[in-house]
């Protein structure tokens, strides 16, 4: 069976992180997956790449791969671009990552391709991919709902109910109630059993490190006013990092910086304690190793999913949380004496098997 599954990362790569682990957990359940990646190239992931756009912090403006604003030329062959590699594709399920619950700006492609989808016969399966909680203004659910029931037969969440529900984020869930499954969370596999690299460390990251810059000059100005200011500080500024001489210059002995590390999630396991911002990816990694943890959710224009996230997560013990307003080194440093002081998080806090899980439906749809 053959999946097509549309992914666009605009500012980190976080959405792709998730939909390159849904569909490895696709393909380990015997499907063909081809996963068309419309943000900016990133070493290591097996994509179709199409023509890249990304995004201005503010996400108003959607750049080209040469950081211009796009035109309707550009538009034009990107579409193009994408329904090529769909027909290509001949699938049985359309997989569509967000929209219409987010990249309202993808419309101009995105519903050609949902309208080819529609009138092809055989008709394929239409599923939305979403993760557990949202951004969606009140004044554009009518339309987000009424879009989805036109196209779609089914939605994943990728959240667990316990801690939040799509509704939380969502006011017109009870209308497409009928169509949504929760999956559990996505994440990645866990690293394999063995090997003590990075031990005893704090583990201070970024994720892509598109805007994490103050983070992590904070956690390496915390270090000194820690309780841990004993440990090794290994900083990971992610491959998009600001100014990453910067972090460097600031960093005194004990603290060692890097852009990334192919073992983080070993790392994640071993540390002592993780310092990160609070990204879907990165939290759940973080709570798949059980690592104690502080997370600083962006905020920026307005952002709120990774502040709710992460606050009910801190509701349930299961991590620190310093508000993005309120981060200095003495606030960073207070938390993180908090966070080293607690349990570490059971085994069993979340639900963790959203591939798996994703994979099942599917398969039951299209059987």
């Amino acid at each position: 069976m053959k999946v097509f599954f549309y992914v666009q990362h605009l500012l980190g790569i976080g959405h792709l992180r998730r939909a390159a682990t849904l569909a490895r957990g696709l393909e380990r359940a015997g499907f063909e997956v081809t996963l068309a990646s419309g943000g900016m190239p990133v070493e290591g992931y097996k994509v179709v790449q199409l023509p890249p756009a990304s995004s201005d912090a503010s996400f108003l403006h959607l750049l080209d791969e040469h950081g211009n604003p796009v035109d309707d030329a550009w538009k034009r062959t990107r579409r193009e671009a994408l329904l090529a590699a769909y027909a290509a594709a001949s699938p049985d399920v359309l997989l569509i990552e967000l929209f219409p619950f987010g990249r309202r700006q993808m419309r101009f492609e995105l519903l050609p391709l949902l309208n080819k989808a529609i009138s092809t016969t055989p008709r394929p399966l239409v599923v939305c991919s979403v993760r557990d909680l949202i951004q969606a203004k009140p004044e554009r659910e009518k339309e987000i709902v009424e879009c989805f029931e036109y196209f779609y037969d089914h939605l994943l969440v990728h959240g667990d109910p316990r801690l939040a529900r799509f509704e939380r984020s969502f006011g017109g869930t009870a209308r497409i109630a009928d169509k949504l499954h929760y999956t559990g969370f996505v994440v990645q596999d866990a690293a394999p059993e063995g090997g003590d690299a990075g031990a005893e460390e704090v583990l201070v990251s970024a994720g892509g490190g598109a805007v994490g810059q103050r983070l992590l000059e904070t956690a390496i100005a915390a270090r000194a006013l820690s309780s841990l200011r004993d440990r090794t500080w290994r900083v990971l500024a992610g491959i998009n990092a600001e100014d990453f001489g910067a972090l460097q210059a600031r960093a005194g002995n004990g603290v060692i910086v890097e852009r990334f590390r192919n073992d983080f999630t070993l790392r994640l396991r071993n540390c002592v304690l993780s310092v990160s911002q609070a990204g879907y990816n990165t939290v759940l990694e973080t709570l798949q190793a059980r690592a104690r943890a502080v997370v600083v959710p962006f905020a920026g224009v307005a952002e709120s999913e990774q502040t709710l996230r992460a606050n009910l997560l801190a509701e349930r013990g299961l991590l620190e949380v310093v508000e993005e307003a309120a981060l200095t080194p003495a606030a960073l440093a207070a938390a993180i004496d908090r966070a080293a002081a607690r349990p570490r998080p059971a085994p069993d806090a979340i639900d963790l098997d959203g591939a798996r899980r994703s994979a099942e439906l599917l398969r039951q749809w299209v059987t």
